[in-house]
């Protein structure tokens, strides 16, 4: 992280990496690093990492991270980005390697490879499968370390992502092949930035962390998913939206259903997220809601960080209350996504108006266990309100 000439912090230089992502968090950085940069904060968890964006931002401004998220591929993308610790160089002989295998069919190429005529959607071509067939054999037989086998498979989901014929998840298919995946498989060199902070990775569920640790902020961004009662958990879940990724991460030729070839550890009754759940409970809160209340509670830290996407007022009535209870309102910044130009400050009590579908909140409360607010509408602090 630089300062510029007013000894201002510069994030200009902070660059990040990672898969196309439902819940990527890329075009708010920004403003999560303006928002906490004055606070005397060292130690920051990053509780639900997913692309894993967020966490290298905060590790390339300086910040001890520890990234958190219960997707395999996750955990990998982090330990890439946050714990690599070799040379340049050595990676690149490794890639080097792996491009001039040649393919062969293997389980990927019999599941997820497609002909060029398309006779059956798929989300890669069989050039490239099989392409994958030969290198995600190759990287077991290396017997890497932790480490460096999470560099190496991160190139590998990275250099995927670039071929790929989807819309950017794995749910379904697009009837015709994509541009770009006509390219052919090659593994690039991640962007292995240096960082000066200790940052560690886990992959544990959210409760057990914040049980076990504590933390001077922590980042919030649980996988809200669709507030539509109707909506099956399974048709927002993240595990199903990249089930691919898991399996090139485990190369364990899992049982698969469906006809996007699923893993059968997907299914709604096996892998369902409780912060996904927007189903009520019998005393009609969202069973969501109620998690990410609890989730504040317990959590051990000053100042807790919340993204939230707008999506139902409902959810938001709920998500009210919930800051009420648990602190003091710092800063709430909205983000709207449908215009490209910088709004005006402006003082509110309203969340916004009924068209707000692509709006992103960022809520900074600083933790109160005695609390002072029970009675405070929270809307009465200052909105700071900004389009991107």
């Amino acid at each position: 992280m630089l300062k510029d000439l007013f000894n201002e912090k510069n994030f200009s230089d902070i660059k990040t990496q990672g898969i196309k992502y439902a819940g990527s968090k890329l075009k708010i950085i920004p403003y999560i690093l303006e928002v906490i940069k004055d606070l005397k904060v060292k130690t920051v968890l990053d509780g639900f990492s997913g692309s894993t964006r967020v966490s290298q931002a905060l590790a390339q401004a300086g910040y001890d991270v520890t990234s958190n998220d219960v997707a395999h591929w996750s955990e990998v993308c982090a330990k890439c980005f946050l714990l690599h610790n070799k040379s340049e160089k050595y990676y690149q002989k490794i890639l080097d390697e792996l491009n001039s295998l040649e393919g062969y069919s293997g389980w990927f190429t019999d599941n997820y490879g497609g002909n060029e005529n398309m006779e059956t959607k798929m989300p890669f071509q069989k050039k490239n499968t099989q392409k994958l067939d030969a290198i995600r054999d190759k990287i077991d037989e290396l017997k890497l370390n932790d480490i460096d086998k999470a560099v190496v498979m991160t190139s590998l989901l990275l250099a995927l992502d670039s071929v790929d014929s989807t819309l950017g998840h794995f749910v379904s298919y697009l009837s015709t092949w994509s541009k770009r995946s006509y390219n052919d498989l090659f593994l690039k060199l991640p962007n292995l930035k240096k960082t000066n902070g200790k940052h560690r990775v886990l992959r544990e569920d959210i409760f057990k962390v914040v049980e076990e640790n504590s933390f001077d902020l922590v980042y919030f961004d649980p996988p809200y998913g669709s507030n539509n009662e109707k909506m099956p958990p399974s048709r927002i879940r993240y595990s199903s939206y990249y089930h691919i990724w898991t399996s090139v991460i485990k190369n364990d030729h899992p049982a698969l259903f469906g006809r996007v070839n699923r893993r059968e550890d997907t299914r709604d009754l096996v892998s369902a997220s409780v912060f996904e759940e927007f189903r009520k409970n019998e005393q009609g809160n969202f069973i969501a809601m109620e998690a990410i209340r609890t989730l504040i509670q317990k959590t051990k830290t000053k100042y807790v960080l919340l993204s939230y996407s707008s999506g139902g007022r409902a959810t938001k009535k709920e998500l009210e209350t919930i800051l009420n209870e648990t602190g003091k309102v710092l800063k709430i910044i909205e983000i709207d996504y449908k215009k490209n130009i910088m709004a005006s400050m402006t003082w509110t009590n309203e969340w916004s108006n009924s068209n707000d579908t692509h709006k992103e909140y960022l809520f900074l409360m600083e933790k109160n266990h005695k609390k002072e607010y029970h009675n405070k509408n929270i809307y009465n602090d200052l909105m700071i309100s900004k389009t991107t």
